[in-house]
Parts: structure tokens; sequence; C-alpha cells
């Protein structure tokens, strides 16, 4: 079949080396110059940065796509495994590194935050158990199909329902579980993953947990870009022809079936549509003829982020690849980014070095810094005011833990913030992760991998089932493509 592909996020790259693979004729048409996505990459000065996501997790579900071309995914995409995942600091000057070897990172939250091992332990184990039980159902199966439900995977899950979680928050669980809050804290971090609330979203969400301190960490030779690079050279090499600079304007139907697109102002006549735009702007401004489902476009949306690109001329010894430092009152925090709307002025801040791995990154003399925050989606705030007054806050907090003024170090910069995530990338509202995961049946109100309203027509990426992040976008593209057989 003739097959188009809105967009070439990462999950769209994806879709495009998968159905070429199985045969059809695949076609990408893309509004920027390049590929990737959210996965771009920003150059200033003698700094490059990685604009988007900077961890890597689930790498397997990268080499398969190769393993599916015949080809050694060694041949062309290579990774480490990172032996600490992250450096986290406390406002009162507590740090603990975060060790991928479970022993010793155990062995470490237990000397440095006085956490019994064995409570340790048992969110460790709780975790995997989560993953074992329900990542094979939730992740990597669509939900929008009855035979999930009644496979053997879903009878395992069946059997441990009442223990996986979802009845409670993912705070809640974690302070029954640990004495110290700053433990609490920093399981409770995981919720930003997908863009939520601790204090909202279930406890199945520990899940996240085991994707870092059980299975690993990676980072990609070559850094983050490096990722949609070698897919994208892979679809070439698979017969994929891409349409750089095409806006799509239009998805093209009839008698409620989907038979091409309009693209820079010419019509194209194609079998099957798929679409790796954000859900809520395919129905609004690709399908606005077809009703959308009100239920699932209308739920609330995931967290944004401010992020400044900062080329930093000096390299910092207690840094790592990748760092929190976090805020002082996490609920608050949390209250100002999904019921204020606001960015609290103690804010989490996450710092991503890939010159730490990557030495071209940055000069000999400095190092890239990919400084963020989580904040909220676009509702139209005061967005100028409010990352002026943030970017001050940044620098404070930053220079008073590395006892270094930042300001004087900051050579380049450059700014992404939820209005520019939104007109770039095509997020409604600019939120990273499409719909929140903040209530019970947040994995249910996902939109499934292909339309019931509109035939011929799918859908993957992180707004739709089964999220955000590069791990569920990879496995959306392969949950898409299993309807096409």
């Amino acid at each position: 079949m003739k097959v188009a592909i809105i967009g070439s996020g990462i999950a769209g790259l994806a879709a495009a080396v998968r159905l070429s693979l199985q045969g059809h004729e695949v076609s990408v048409f893309e509004a920027s110059d390049a590929p990737g996505g959210k996965m771009a990459e920003i150059k200033n000065k003698e700094y490059r940065f990685d604009a988007g996501p900077s961890l890597f997790t689930l790498p397997a579900l990268v080499d398969e796509l190769f393993e599916l071309a015949g080809e050694n995914p060694r041949a062309y995409f290579n990774y480490e495994k990172l032996d600490i995942v992250c450096n986290y600091f406390y406002p009162d000057g507590t740090a603990v590194s975060a060790y991928a070897e479970p022993a010793r990172f155990t062995e470490e939250l237990s000397k440095k935050l006085g956490e019994k091992a064995s409570s340790i332990e048992k969110a460790l184990l709780k975790s995997k158990t989560l993953y074992d039980t329900l990542a094979d159902l939730f992740v990597f199966s669509s939900l929008h199909d009855f035979r999930t439900f009644i496979s053997k995977k879903a009878f395992k899950a069946y059997a441990k329902m009442p223990f996986l979680g979802f009845t409670e928050t993912m705070n809640k669980a974690n302070k029954r579980l640990f004495d110290n809050p700053k433990t609490v804290q920093f399981f409770n971090r995981f919720a930003t993953y997908n863009g939520s609330d601790p204090h909202k979203t279930p406890a199945t969400m520990n899940i996240i947990p085991h994707l870092e301190m059980g299975i690993g960490a990676f980072f990609p030779k070559g850094g983050m870009y490096s990722i949609p690079n070698t897919i994208y050279e892979l679809a070439i090499r698979s017969k994929v022809k891409f349409h750089f600079k095409t806006p799509v304007q239009s998805i093209r139907t009839a008698n409620n079936k989907a038979i091409g697109i309009m693209a820079n102002d010419q019509e194209y006549t194609f079998d099957r549509i798929v679409s790796n735009v954000d859900v809520v702007n395919t129905y609004k401004k690709l399908l606005p003829h077809i009703s959308a489902p009100k239920l699932i476009v209308n739920q609330p949306k995931s967290s944004s982020a401010l992020i400044f690109y900062w080329g930093i001329k000096k390299k910092f010894k207690t840094l790592d690849l990748h760092n929190i430092f976090f805020s002082s009152d996490y609920t608050s925090e949390f209250d100002h980014i999904f019921n204020k709307g606001t960015i609290f002025e103690d804010p989490t801040i996450y710092v991503n070095i890939s010159s730490k791995k990557n030495t071209k990154d940055a000069p000999v003399y400095g190092e890239n810094w990919f400084t963020m925050i989580n904040v909220p989606n676009n509702q139209g705030q005061d967005w100028d005011t409010q990352i002026a007054k943030a970017r001050e806050n940044m620098i404070s907090k930053l220079s008073s833990i590395l006892k270094t003024d930042i300001s004087e170090l900051i050579e380049s910069e450059d700014i992404l913030d939820p209005r520019s995530i939104e007109s770039r990338t095509g997020s409604s509202l600019g939120a990273l992760y499409g719909n929140s995961s903040n209530n019970l049946f947040a994995a249910f109100l996902r939109h499934a991998n292909v339309s019931k309203r509109v035939k011929n027509l799918y859908f993957c990426g992180g707004s739709v089932h089964p999220g955000g992040g590069i791990p569920l976008s990879l496995s959306s593209a392969k949950i898409m493509a299993q309807y096409f057989r």
C-alpha cells in the first residue's frame, strides 16, 4: 500500500522503517528541514545541545529496528550504560549519586539519607514487579483491542491487581514506605518522566524507576540526536521517501475514509495515513471536519518545560551527565505547575551536560548545560515576566549550591519555553507528553493507535497510547504497525 506518515518525530521515523520493511511504499511529510521532531539539536558558538529528551532507556527498542532490517545495530548505533544514572543535590547540602548497580545504590541512599536499606530494596523490587506485570499490557500492547484483555499477560496482571497501586497515589505509596522525606522526594521525581504530579498520579507509576535502576540508563555515542538521525538513515536505506519543508495542511477524507493529504497546496493520494502529529492538533488542524473524541482530546495536559541552553565557560567536577537540584518544597512546586499555572520560585532544576560524555559538544574549557525546569503548559500566561524571574531564581539557586556565580560563566544562551515548544513541535499547549497521567484512568484515556472514526487513519507518537518519552513513542510505532498486517 501507499502510506503517508505526517511528521518525522522518533515515532514517525520508527513507523516509517517498520511499514517499509513490511513492503509498503512509505512517504514521510515533515514541516521542518530535518527529522527528529522534539529530538532536535542546537548549536551556538562552540557548544552543541540536544534540544529535546536527554535520558535514554530501553535501547533494545532502537536496536530492534536495525535487526528487522537484517542489520547489525552496532554497525550504526552505539551506546554505553551509565555507572551513575544521576547526581542529586538537596537544598541542605546533601548530595546523592544514583548508582546503576542496585546494591551500591541502596548503600548510597542508606548512608546519605539514613533510609533503611530494606525499604530501598523493597521499592526497587516493587518497581520491577510492576514492570514485569504491567509493561507487556500497558506499554507494549494496545489497550483498545479486546484481545489484550483476554491474553495470558492480562490474567497475570488481574491476579496481582490489589497490589499494583491503582487505588493510591505515588506520593502516598512512597510516604508509607520511606522514613526520610528526602527519599520520598527522590522517588516522587519519577512522576515528572511523563509530565505528571506524584500527588495525583497513581502509584502504578512507580514502575518507572525500574527503567533506570533495573534495566539501566544509557548514553548514545554522538548524543541523543544520533538516535533519530540513525533511524532516519535506516529509513533511507529502507527506501522511505522524505519530504522536508512540506507541512501537511489537511488529511483528505471521503465517506469517513482517509484517502490522502493536502501538503503545500498539492493533493496526494494514499491508501493509508499515519499521523505522528499531536492528536489534538491532528483533529483540530488536519481533520476539522471530523468530530474529535472529546473525552480523550479534552483530558488535562501534561506539564511543559522551560529550558536554557547555556554554554558555560568552566568545568564542574561535582557534576555528571545528569544532575538534579531539588526544590525545598516539592508539594508547592507541583501545586504551582498543575493548579496555579505559574512557575514556582524554587523549582527543581535538571542540568544535563552531554559534554561529560561527548567532549566535542563544548570547548575544552567549558560545558554545555541543558538547564531545565518543569513548568505549566501554555494557558496564555505572561511568559516573558515569568521566564525572566525563573532565570534569576535558577541562577541564584545553582550559584548557591555550586558556590560559583553562574551568571558570569554563561557565554551563550538559547531558550525553549511552552510557547516555542508548541509552535515548533505542534504539541498542544506545549505539553511535552500529551495528556497528563494525573488520574486512575489516564492510561485508558489516551487515543488509540488506529482510528475508529476514520478508516485507514492511524496514530503514533507521545500524545497517543502508550504515552510520551522515547521508549513509549517507539512502542507506539510498533503497536500501530501491527494493525497493517
